[in-house]
């Protein structure tokens, strides 16, 4: 990411193996779910299911559960559950996701669809997620797999949203904030709200915990926008660029277009329909001179703090206070 967009209002965050130390207990046994619910297909497709491993990231949505549930002031083993019934669907979004986007490199390693090719990708991201829903079953709670349901649907709706937007150069900001908020949104907001559920809060604190999941989910997209156009490939793990290349408006673009005048808009969106090294550079140029990628980052920084008002609901507790530590980690990460 552009270095003055780090100093600029610059807040110390924590390193998330450091934030996430008061509940690394509670991670672990989601771990241990994960393997031990998955273990059954590792003797048939032992070298799918070994590379998954590759992609475990930073378990946001496992943490959201158990800081809502901790900051109800209850965490039971049904938690865990769905924890990884989550980390699941977030798991199978991002496989399929690399094939949307012809990605080849996730987290530093191989994506599947370019170790294995996209049939095989599609198929263990339809794995993930049946074996998701059927986990969520054992749960026993009507409520908490309704919730699930609908929140998957909302993702896979947003992912279509952008599919049949790309290409489309005149997105306009109430479009781009109404597909990520399915695409995204949708898994932070059912965690945080389904580990409030099974802690047994009362309908508010739910729809509370809810909101500032939505919230968060809204800034995380946002600075992973600004990540793909400034970030450190090194850093990230991720191929970067690829908004630009597949001709996917995200806010800065969208931004950019709207404060330029209809001549210069014009040449821009000529620019990004042929995404050559040189045009690539100008567009990052604009981006930076008529403060597009500040804006965003102001953007996700008003997301959070609409997230954290949200969370005055609750009683001051440690989850509490980690809840809007995160906050801040989402919108001031590198990676």
């Amino acid at each position: 990411m552009n270095p003055t967009l780090m100093v600029e209002n610059a807040v110390p965050v924590m390193l998330t193996k450091t934030l996430f130390d008061p509940i690394r207990s509670e991670l672990d046994q989601v771990e241990q779910v994960l393997a031990s619910t998955l273990s059954p297909y590792r003797r048939r497709i032992s070298d799918l299911m070994n590379h998954l491993k590759h992609f475990k990231g930073k378990r946001l949505r496992p943490v959201l559960v158990i800081l809502a549930a901790k900051a109800c002031g209850r965490v039971v083993s049904s938690h865990f559950t769905l924890a990884a019934v989550i980390e699941m669907i977030h798991t199978a979004t991002l496989v399929h996701d690399d094939v949307l986007d012809e990605a080849s490199i996730r987290r530093h390693v191989d994506t599947v669809n370019a170790r294995w090719g996209n049939k095989t990708s599609i198929l263990l991201g339809d794995l993930l997620f049946t074996h998701a829903f059927h986990l969520s079953a054992t749960s026993g709670d009507a409520r908490i797999c309704e919730r699930i349901g609908e929140a998957t649907n909302r993702v896979c709706a947003g992912e279509l949203f952008q599919l049949t937007e790309h290409g489309n150069l005149h997105l306009t900001e109430d479009a781009y904030f109404e597909m990520i908020d399915g695409k995204t949104a949708a898994l932070t907001e059912v965690a945080c709200r389904i580990g409030a559920m099974l802690a047994g809060a009362n309908d508010h604190v739910c729809e509370s915990l809810a909101i500032f999941g939505q919230k968060l989910g809204l800034a995380f997209q946002v600075a992973d926008d600004l990540l793909d156009l400034m970030g450190d490939e090194t850093k990230t793990g991720k191929t970067l660029g690829t908004d630009l290349e597949q001709q996917k408006m995200t806010l800065p673009l969208i931004h950019l277009l709207e404060v330029v005048d209809g001549a210069e808009a014009d040449s821009l969106r000529d620019a990004m329909r042929h995404p050559t090294e040189a045009n690539i550079q100008r567009i990052l140029t604009a981006l930076r001179v008529h403060g597009s990628l500040e804006y965003a980052q102001r953007r996700a920084d008003e997301l959070i703090a609409e997230g954290r008002a949200a969370l005055q609901c609750l009683p001051s507790s440690t989850a509490k206070t980690m809840l809007e530590q995160l906050g801040t980690w989402a919108v001031r990460r590198q990676s």
